[in-house]
């Protein structure tokens, strides 16, 4: 029994012990296979870390090149950007410069215009200039004239101040070199104090103007066609003698401002129809025309002229302490004596506060 027993034993012992080399040669097996992945495993990790090694070198590469780019960016912006405020420093200038001009413009507009109320003239015609055949035919169909604008010197006179002209040059520079005059109005001390006069530069120019006899003008043509068939319009309507009309040559029309332009075949009759100022035309429907002469100026012999007056001397400074003419008196008085530097007084006016008077020059006889 004991015997089997002991057999029995190692038997079961021989199957753990194969079982134990079977379980080491699998573990062995494993171990190979782990060792072998391990150095696969190692030979991947290698070349991933040359390969991020060669990307950090090309990062570095990179941003080396983007930092180069950036700065030269930031350079070029920074051009820009300093040549951008020297384009607006200079564009401000340009506007600060172009309103200047513009008020200088301006200013020199109101200097120079001229307002006037020309009288009416008649006018006898005696005889045509004696010109070349080609230019009568042609002056027969314009109305010509010529006129002359000159404007006076002049002085502009605010109140509390007076112009006065003496007959002597030399007792006006006496008086203009004094700092002050003192002037006794009813037992008041008045302290004036002479200046030289700034007066304004006269102009003298010539306006030369051609009315034509053959064209009209035609305005306010109302937009009720279109500009071909309103041009048909326009010739028939002013080609009708019961209204005024005649032959017509030509007819221009604008319609993007309501205004046309008809020449008459022979002149004459623009004239006449230009005097009424309006005309009686069948558009669309009948229609009163506004209607007007054709002209054309042209602007000659502008000149400007410059001077002192120096028999004038300014009185500034002056308070109201009288009336008016009671003033004017004391102040004649007192410039007229000799004692005060004064002298004969040709003009003088005095201008009480509140008042604004013009002021004109003539020239000085030669004589």
């Amino acid at each position: 029994m004991s015997g089997g027993a002991e057999d029995q034993s190692f038997k079961q012992a021989l199957e753990e012990l194969q079982e134990l080399k079977t379980k080491v040669e699998k573990a062995d097996d494993v171990k190979c296979r782990l060792v072998l992945e391990r150095l696969d495993e190692e030979d991947v990790k290698k070349k991933a870390q040359q390969e991020m090694l060669a990307c950090l070198e090309k990062q570095k590469s990179s941003q080396e090149g983007f930092d180069q780019n950036l700065e030269t960016l930031q350079a070029k912006i920074k051009k820009l950007s300093k040549q951008k405020q020297d384009l607006l420093d200079k564009l401000r200038r340009c506007q600060d410069q172009l309103e200047a001009q513009r008020a200088e413009s301006t200013k020199l507009q109101q200097k120079f215009k001229i307002c006037a109320q020309i009288p009416n003239t008649d006018v006898r015609f005696l005889a045509p200039a004696k010109e070349d055949t080609e230019e009568c035919e042609d002056s027969s169909q314009l109305i010509r004239g010529v006129f002359t604008i000159s404007q006076r010197a002049a002085v502009l006179l605010r109140g509390g101040q007076a112009l006065i002209t003496f007959e002597e040059e030399k007792v006006a520079s006496k008086i203009l070199k004094m700092t002050k005059c003192q002037v006794s109005c009813e037992g008041i001390t008045l302290d004036v104090k002479p200046k030289g006069i700034t007066m304004e530069t006269p102009v003298k120019f010539q306006v030369h103007l051609d009315v034509s006899r053959k064209e009209l003008e035609v305005f306010d043509i109302p937009p009720a066609m279109p500009a071909e068939r309103m041009k048909d319009r326009l010739e028939m309507s002013f080609s009708r003698p019961s209204r005024g009309g005649g032959e017509v040559e030509r007819v221009d029309y604008d319609e993007n401002t309501g205004t046309g332009h008809i020449t008459f075949l022979h002149p004459g009759v623009a004239m006449s129809l230009a005097m009424s100022g309006e005309y009686n035309a069948h558009l669309e429907s009948e229609a009163n025309l506004k209607v007007g002469p054709t002209y054309k100026y042209d602007l000659q012999k502008f000149q400007t002229f410059c001077g002192s007056a120096k028999r004038t001397v300014l009185l500034d400074g002056i308070k109201d302490v009288e009336d008016e003419e009671d003033l004017q008196d004391h102040l004649e008085i007192h410039f007229q004596k000799p004692s005060n530097s004064g002298g004969e007084i040709e003009s003088i006016k005095y201008v009480s506060e509140g008042k604004v008077l013009q002021a004109f020059f003539c020239e000085d006889d030669m004589d």
